[in-house]
């Protein structure tokens, strides 16, 4: 995957997580709460590189509009 966390970066997202929202998953067994975490860590990446992208598009748009509109 492009743009994906190294696996330090990941667990130490993970640990935040799980810190976080480790109350909230109290009801849930550790193999579930990791679980969790990971889909979690996997979604926030998943929307980073959909939002860069999108950024990117539309910075590419601003720069075409802007061109025509000096000529």
């Amino acid at each position: 995957m492009e743009n994906s966390l190294d696996p330090k970066s990941r667990k130490e997202l993970q640990k935040k997580m799980l810190a976080l929202f480790g109350e909230t998953m109290q009801p849930l067994s550790k193999e579930y709460q990791m679980l969790l975490v990971d889909d979690l860590v996997t979604a926030f990446e998943n929307r980073l590189k959909v939002l860069i992208r999108l950024q990117s598009k539309v910075e590419c748009y601003v720069e075409v509009v802007s061109e025509i509109r000096m000529n």
